[in-house]
């Protein structure tokens, strides 16, 4: 049994997008495989299909990047792990020894618990999982060095000098009033246990990634003094232990031009899609000989494809009536753009790469299990 032609498989890898509704989006009960055609798994044709591409140098906090030649299942399996099953540090438990602002208890320990920290790579790596002992666990477990990690918050808030004269004669300012009247991430302060300030480079201790991040706002008399541990966790437990702020993909968009679009229409198609999409040529003397449909139409502009992956597939060249049959809209089934932003604690490109040892970890797990019932 062979396999169609190159026209058929391209054809079978596109979404039909019209003016209302979406067509040959069906799959079928095992995706890649039509009936009377030889679909076994070989190693070498994925290699051949299979690519990724990223789109521009990552930066730690974002990553763009396009994955083709894999079923949406895995795909959306890479999305899922990142989001919600790679092991981060978070703010866990909140000891509050004083807090005179206006800020609940509850709604403070809330808020700290969701400033993402980060540290030395290596640091974090080392450190394993908190497990919380149980009644039967006495005199052993608990939070220690590889587990655990303790951050001290101790603010006050006071008057500047002569703050006091300086209010009475109706100044406002609070950066002329007052010492200390906002508190922000950058005054947690990380105390290292054990062996964390050997595995901790001194110039990656643990602390918020956004030092900005405004905590609470006091006046002169209130203060706050807790003490936060932060341990490992994951997503699936607490939105807190993400280590992306999103994580999503969208289907490489396709734009089929049937009939030439030309003159004043080009420049109207070009306007219907995002800046960079459509980029208008120049119609050459040998384009307008060898084609009947270009004729006579020499020197004017011709609307031609340029940068599809651009596209937000807004249909919006399908409201036209003269682009009706000129234009064909679509996306490539197996050809995702992924946009990944990382919270500052693992890198945005390495997160793709756990992401992948992790399901290759489940996988395993999965054979494993299989050989087990095959015995």
């Amino acid at each position: 049994m062979a396999l169609p032609n190159q026209a058929v498989l391209a054809e079978r890898k596109k979404l039909h997008v019209g003016a209302e509704i979406v067509q040959n989006q069906q799959s079928n009960d095992f995706p890649g495989h039509w009936p009377g055609e030889n679909h076994e798994w070989d190693l070498e044709y994925f290699k051949e299909n299979f690519n990724v591409q990223f789109h521009a140098r990552p930066t730690p906090y974002d990553s763009s990047f396009s994955l083709s030649g894999v079923d949406t299942s895995v795909a959306n399996a890479f999305r899922r792990i990142m989001l919600s099953e790679l092991p981060t540090l978070a703010i866990e438990d909140v000891f509050i020894y004083q807090n005179t602002s206006i800020i609940q208890d509850e709604v403070l320990a809330h808020r700290l618990g969701l400033i993402p920290l980060c540290g030395d790579p290596k640091g974090l790596e080392w450190m394993k999982w908190y497990v919380k002992p149980t009644d039967d666990d006495e005199g052993s477990g608990g939070p220690s060095d590889f587990n655990c990690a303790i951050l001290h918050l101790d603010v006050e808030c006071t008057w500047q000098e002569g703050g006091l004269q300086r209010a009475v004669a109706g100044e406002t300012d609070p950066d002329k009033l007052y010492v200390n009247h906002s508190v922000y991430a950058k005054d947690l302060v990380w105390a290292p246990l054990g062996k964390q300030a050997e595995m901790f480079d001194d110039a990656q201790p643990i602390r918020a990634t956004n030092p900005d991040i405004l905590i609470v706002k006091m006046r002169p008399g209130q203060r706050i003094t807790l003490t936060m541990h932060a341990m490992k966790g994951i997503g699936q437990d607490h939105a807190k232990f993400s280590p992306v702020a999103t994580a999503s993909y969208r289907l490489m968009p396709t734009i089929d031009i049937l009939s030439p679009i030309v003159g004043a229409d080009a420049k109207k198609f070009a306007r219907c899609f995002p800046k960079g999409v459509i980029r208008l040529d120049k119609i050459t003397d040998a384009e307008a000989a060898s084609n009947p449909e270009l004729a006579g139409h020499a020197g004017e502009n011709k609307a031609v494809v340029d940068k599809p992956m651009n596209d937000t597939v807004s249909r919006e060249c399908l409201r036209h009536p003269e682009f009706k049959d000129k234009v064909r809209l679509g996306r490539v089934r197996d050809h995702f753009i992924f946009r990944v932003e990382s919270t500052g604690q693992i890198e945005s490109d390495e997160l793709f790469l756990q992401s992948v040892r992790e399901l290759k970890i489940k996988t395993l797990r999965i054979k494993r299990g299989l050989d087990e019932m095959m015995k």
